[in-house]
């Protein structure tokens, strides 16, 4: 597709996100007129006022791959019957506009909850559960591949830049010496409480896919226990709920701090994305990679 002129060159936003985003709905034969940006991070999310569809515009060509096991995966948990996002079955999925994946999705009509930790914990536990389906492969977990990614293209200082490689090294040097006890299987790869949403009828679905693979469950179990141990995200309450509803803490497992330190680097590379989008971004990334330098230091981190 020819490069439209008012686009910008200057890195993903969320203008260019836009032009993506309209450029695709052309293409698919859907109006977008009057969509709305809803989520602007790894990737943007635009929901349509035409029809009741979510377009996800991924941030380049290198994230083909994961849009692509994003469908996968939905089209496989929707023939389990599992409470998972749902593509547009009738659209060529993923699409690429100008270098950006494109996939759409159905709209979740949310109701007037959130999902609870335990219901975060009770998820999980049924996903790692299942059977992976044959003939589709699955990647490992890569707690890296992006970060170097980010670390190379985001608008940042040189010297954050230089002390996130060095970081980014001996995180790689400390995973390496992880040992699992348990089996691989499904794991989401980002799974938070903000990628649970209840819809009007009170069903808790799962969404966004594009980390899934296949991998020890911890992974999964690093977000929550590092939310709370290290930031304080949640209650005392509400991780024991988590933990019942799963029925494993990983605060307990040997391998938790180099799993903390992935997961903080992770949160803090991937928000550093975004610090020209407004100054609220920018002033939280300078908090968490401040955090990042002394690991001794407490982790007054702003949930985003």
């Amino acid at each position: 597709m020819a490069v439209d002129a008012a686009r910008s060159d200057e890195g993903f936003t969320s203008e260019r996100a836009a032009w993506v985003m309209r450029a695709a709905c052309r293409s698919a034969g859907l109006d977008d007129g009057s969509a709305e940006l809803i989520r602007f991070g790894e990737n943007a999310l635009f929901r349509l006022a035409s029809a009741p569809v979510v377009v996800r515009v991924a941030r380049g060509e290198e994230w083909l791959p994961k849009a692509r096991i994003e469908v996968a995966v939905s089209r496989w948990l929707a023939g389990e019957g599992f409470p998972g996002a749902r593509i547009l079955d009738d659209l060529e999925q993923p699409r690429v506009v100008d270098g950006h994946p494109v996939t759409f999705w159905h709209l979740i009509r949310e109701g007037d909850r959130k999902a609870t930790y335990g219901e975060l914990g009770g998820i999980l536990r049924d996903l790692h559960s299942m059977t992976l389906p044959a003939g589709v492969a699955f990647p490992s977990f890569d707690p890296f591949g992006k970060q170097e990614l980010r670390i190379g293209r985001a608008p940042i200082p040189e010297d954050d830049r230089a002390f996130l490689r060095k970081r980014w090294a001996e995180l790689r040097d400390q995973f390496e010496e992880l040992s699992f006890e348990t089996p691989k299987g499904p794991v989401h790869g980002d799974a938070h409480v903000q990628n649970l949403m209840v819809d009007e009828r009170g069903q808790v679905i799962l969404i966004d896919f594009e980390a899934f693979c296949f991998d020890h469950p911890e992974w999964d179990l690093m977000v929550t226990a590092t939310e709370h141990h290290s930031l304080r995200w949640q209650t005392d309450e509400q991780y024991a709920d988590f933990v019942r509803a799963y029925g494993r803490d990983l605060y307990d497992w040997p391998g938790y701090d180099t799993l903390r330190r992935l997961q903080e680097f992770g949160m803090t590379t991937w928000l550093m994305q975004n610090v020209r989008e407004d100054e609220r971004t920018a002033a939280e990334y300078r908090r968490r990679v401040s955090a990042l330098r002394n690991d001794d230091a407490p982790r007054d981190w702003r949930p985003w």
